[in-house]
This record gives C-alpha cells, sequence and structure tokens, in this order.
C-alpha cells in the first residue's frame, strides 16, 4: 500500500476514534472485551501512550521511551495528542532513514503502516466497548494488515522467543488472496478464513481455532495459532 493509503486509514481511523474518547464516564469505565483488564478509558491511554512514543521516535530517528498515560483522563489526554501525532505522520518522509523494530530497512515509512492497523484494531475495540458496529475496513487494507503479522510480527515473536519454533511449517490462506508460511520445511497444515476473519483473527478479535478452516494436522496447526503470533 502507497504511504497515502496508510495516511488515509489513519485518519479514518482518528476520526471514529476521537468521538468515541468523548463519551460519558458511564461508558469509558467499560471493559474492553479483545483487552482482558483494560476499561475503554484505558485502551485510549494505550493509544495516546504509543502516539507520542512514535512521535518522538520519527523525530529523533532512535529508540524513545512510551510515556506513561495518565491514570485518570486518559481519553482526554489523547485527544490532546491527535493534532501532534497525525501532524507528524502526515509530514513525514517515508524513506527517511528511522529506527523501528521491523527487518531492514529501518525506515519512516514503517510507522505509517504500523499505525494504521494499530489505530484500526483498537478502532474494532472501542465499536464493541461501546456497544457499536465495528467499522469495514478496505480489502486491500485487510490483507496489508494479515502481511504484517504474518511477515513481520510472527518472524520477530520467534526471533524473540516469545512463541515456540514450530517443529514444521503451516500455509495461512485467504479465498483469493496470497498465502503466508510459518515455519520452515512443507507445510503440514493449512489454515484457511475468510479474509476480515482472518485479519481480525490474527490479532485476537475472533477465534480463528473456531472458525477457521484447518486441513491437514490439525494439532499442530492449533498450536501455531496459540503463538503469541503477535506481542
Amino acid at each position: 500500500m502507497s504511504p497515502d493509503r496508510y495516511r488515509a486509514a489513519l485518519a479514518t481511523s482518528l476520526d471514529r476514534l476521537i468521538p468515541l474518547a468523548c463519551q460519558p464516564e458511564k461508558i469509558l469505565t467499560r471493559s474492553v472485551p479483545a483487552c482482558p483488564g483494560w476499561t475503554l478509558d484505558e485502551l485510549f491511554g494505550h493509544l495516546g501512550s504509543i502516539e507520542r512514543w512514535a512521535v518522538e521516535v520519527l523525530l529523533e530517528g532512535k529508540p524513545a521511551d512510551k510515556p506513561a498515560p495518565p491514570t485518570t483522563g486518559a481519553a482526554a489526554w489523547f485527544i490532546d495528542g491527535t493534532n501532534t501525532f497525525l501532524g507528524t505522520m502526515t509530514a513525514l518522509t517515508p524513506e527517511a532513514q528511522c529506527w523501528n523494530f521491523g527487518p531492514p530497512p529501518r525506515t519512516a515509512g514503517f510507522w505509517l503502516r504500523r499505525q494504521a492497523h494499530e489505530h484500526a484494531i483498537h478502532l474494532v475495540d472501542a465499536c464493541q466497548a461501546s456497544d457499536l458496529e465495528a467499522p469495514i475496513l478496505d480489502e486491500d487494507f485487510m490483507l496489508d494488515g494479515i502481511d504484517e503479522v504474518l511477515s513481520m510480527f510472527t518472524p520477530r515473536q520467534l526471533r524473540q522467543e516469545r512463541m515456540p519454533r514450530p517443529e514444521a511449517a503451516v500455509t495461512f490462506r485467504v479465498p483469493g488472496a496470497t498465502t503466508w508460511k510459518i515455519g520452515q520445511g512443507p507445510s503440514q497444515s493449512s489454515i484457511n478464513a475468510p479474509l476480515q476473519e482472518m485479519y481480525l483473527g490474527l490479532w485476537g478479535r475472533s477465534n480463528l481455532a473456531d472458525t477457521a478452516i484447518i486441513e491437514g494436522d490439525v494439532a499442530f496447526a492449533l498450536r501455531v495459532l496459540q503463538g503469541p503470533l503477535t506481542p
């Protein structure tokens, strides 16, 4: 996807997130189903922290510490930072050298992709906590998000020994799309799911273990799905 597509997706998510952050306290104190232990206010605190961290990294070009969100009023704190965040994301040069936690080349464009998907997934969370319909995401955007998980995050999880290394390979398939393989050697099983289900499932927002069509060695595929495939 192009930098402008990521920017547009990010701006769209922020346009929907900001009104959700302005909801009454009785809604902001609701639990977020996909983030056990978090209230909706704490979810916005997480986003505010991530945004400020990304801004500092982009401005300095090197690693930075994530700021801690306030213990109260985190949703308002999130709103206070959105203009600076979006302005920084809009102004960055994608090819500029900048630290990130993905594979080389280490450029600023990494952060456009990462923040577009970070905000899309948490928009789904915020809608669920608010009893609202989840957003309808573009197909190319969801395919890109699946690729980010299976080509960047999961290999990173394996390198950092955050998940067991598969003893064989498993293939992830979306109808009509590219396939992805995790592990070495021939695939012992395949995990097949529609586009939106796969996108949300890789982030734990749907249960692929229950809903995906698994072929081959089912037990092995389920072990891989337990990952964790993402942080």
